[in-house]
């Protein structure tokens, strides 16, 4: 296996909690926003609220970084911006592959977002032989024949796999057999790693019947609302003196 392709992040020897790690993209989007508005600073209180987290736990977060801000101005947005992306290894070029370009493939090769945050999709890859050579967000396809080549190639570390569920695992283990660190993963399954390996699962239709248990519970709630229910809770009643500390036993029994 290929080795020395990728640097890995800098936080890990660092000491960063993986629970940081995985709040300063949103830090970084926030400040992003503010900075392409010309902002120059940022209290803590008004870049947690962009965030979607607590001031407290952001202060905390950033001194992970070294960086604590300045009594009564705030935060250098500029500096933070390069700060985080630095942490986040954004600051270099980081080549990536995607396989399976179904509709979800096609789409990701199709995000913008990719460029502007230091990321380079190298390939477009589908084990579909009609596919190969088609143009996808203007980048040709190619078979997967010739995976493992690409990702000599161009250096590839990151692969992004948006197959069927059944050819995931294969295609992970060729991925990682070639030298990929780290996976971005679509596909409904868990995926097989070996240690050393970095794995993020995306899955759409996990976070939708979450969204799903959600709704029906507000509508339970309004339900219950609407209909003057009391809560089961405030609606028990205190134990008599005929009753036992359940509340259904009486403590005695009559004579």
């Amino acid at each position: 296996m290929a080795t020395g392709r990728a640097h890995r992040p800098a936080t890990r020897s660092r000491g960063i909690p993986e629970a940081t790690v995985a709040r300063l993209p949103l830090y970084l989007r926030a400040l992003t926003a503010l900075s392409e508005r010309s902002v120059p600073t940022v209290s803590s209180e008004e870049l947690a609220a962009a965030a979607g987290v607590n001031s407290a736990k952001l202060r905390k977060d950033f001194s992970y970084l070294g960086s604590y801000g300045t009594r009564g101005v705030g935060y250098d947005v500029e500096y933070l911006v390069y700060q985080i992306s630095r942490e986040l290894g954004l600051t270099q070029d980081w080549p990536v592959v995607i396989v399976g370009i179904g509709n979800l493939g096609a789409a990701l090769a199709n995000y913008g977002g990719f460029a502007s945050r230091g990321f380079r999709v190298a390939a477009l890859i589908d084990a579909d032989p009609q596919m190969a050579g088609k143009p996808v967000a203007g980048i040709p396809v190619q078979h997967t024949d010739e995976l493992e080549k690409i990702i000599q190639d161009d250096g590839v570390s990151i692969g992004v796999i948006a197959t069927p569920a059944g050819a995931a695992q294969q295609v992970c283990e060729r991925l990682v057999a070639a030298g990929v660190t780290s996976i971005l993963n679509f596909a409904p399954t868990v995926l097989n790693v070996p240690e050393g390996v970095d794995v993020r699962k995306v899955d759409l239709s996990i976070e939708l019947q979450i969204l799903a248990f959600h709704e029906q519970r507000k509508a339970g709630e309004e339900a219950a609302s609407d209909a003057g229910a009391v809560p089961p809770v405030a609606a028990r009643k205190q134990p008599s003196a005929e009753q036992g500390p359940d509340g259904d036993v009486p403590a005695v029994m009559p004579a």
